[in-house]
């Protein structure tokens, strides 16, 4: 059997050329080393390590797309990978959905 390289249906995809929000089920607990979010709906907590990842995930939904988000972050592209790595994890754990509204 070969696995496959896809991930399943109910798994959603990052793209950061596209505009991300907050799950409206998610809140945002401010702590010493960055923030916990807390997800009233599947009940999982995530914690965000750096209070700059914590400027990018408040920010996400007044910018066009996540890139946009970091970079007035004050993220070059030098320093980007890890921050757009840590938004598809968001993003897989269902804390952040994309803006349908766009």
């Amino acid at each position: 059997m070969a696995a496959s390289s896809e991930a399943p249906a109910d798994v959603p995809v990052f793209d950061p050329d596209v505009r991300w929000r907050l799950h409206p089920q998610v809140a945002v607990r401010p702590e010493p080393f960055g923030a916990l979010l807390y997800h009233f709906g599947t009940r999982k907590l995530s914690f965000l390590k750096n209070t700059k990842i914590v400027e990018v995930v408040k920010s996400l939904d007044a910018h066009p797309d996540a890139r946009s988000a970091c970079r007035a972050a004050g993220i070059d592209d030098a320093g980007l990978a890890p921050y757009l790595h840590a938004l598809g994890v968001l993003v897989t754990s269902k804390m952040l959905v994309r803006e349908e509204n766009t």
